[in-house]
């Protein structure tokens, strides 16, 4: 029964989205098309339910060719390689919203846990890879919302980006989305939702913790 009530409530939100943020996206369509390399959306495979590869959306926030530069994949704070526009999509959030057109098609949930590149997905540990995308995939997920300032934790280490990442974001990452996983329902998805919504005029607020009592917690993150 809960898979089918998510797809009606992610086909629901979804056009309900697309009609209200309309004319909010179309201005920064053109904006994109206007600045940068003129690159608006940005495609890419991602590892998803049931660890097929889909293709995701997103508005484009980075440099075409940031792959292949830099710390690859794996983002940080003032990343040379995000345009100017890119910045404020990405902490605003704003650049995640064309994945609503992976809700609409089915490779996506509204919640679920974070789509990977193939090369960050096999950091996770085996257990964590088995079974994270047993559900769909989702635009925001607790580890979302814990790791909303992932780029401040990967700048302000002093270990090498991809080993901090490997070695301790994304242990913790997996184990928060497997203890959502087993608690998964539509009250608590909605859960999700509010709090992806609040943390955005209230990036520093601890209220998921007191919604979501018994969240796994890290020896190495001060989350």
């Amino acid at each position: 029964m809960y898979p089918f009530v998510k797809r009606i409530l992610d086909l629901t939100l979804s056009i309900i989205a697309l009609v209200i943020l309309s004319p909010f996206l179309i201005p920064i369509i053109i904006l994109l098309k206007l600045t940068g390399e003129g690159e608006v959306w940005y495609k890419q495979n991602r590892v998803g339910h049931k660890n097929q590869n889909f293709k995701i959306w997103k508005f484009a926030t980075m440099l075409k060719n940031s792959p292949n530069m830099g710390t690859g994949s794996l983002t940080v704070r003032d990343d040379p390689r995000v345009t100017s526009i890119g910045k404020y999509l990405r902490k605003s959030k704003v650049n995640e919203l064309p994945q609503i057109i992976n809700v609409l098609k089915g490779d996506m949930s509204i919640v679920g846990p974070r789509p990977q590149m193939k090369v960050d997905f096999d950091v996770y540990p085996e257990t964590v890879q088995s079974a994270i995308y047993n559900e769909k995939p989702g635009i925001t997920s607790i580890g979302s919302i814990i790791f909303r300032d992932e780029e401040k934790l990967m700048t302000e280490t002093d270990r090498p980006v991809q080993e901090y990442y490997a070695q301790v974001i994304a242990p913790y990452k997996g184990k928060l989305e497997l203890w959502y996983q087993e608690r998964a329902n539509i009250f608590n998805d909605i859960k999700i939702i509010f709090l992806t919504a609040w943390s955005i005029p209230f990036p520093e607020s601890k209220l998921v913790r007191k919604l979501f009592k018994g969240l796994p917690t890290s020896e190495l993150l001060n989350l």
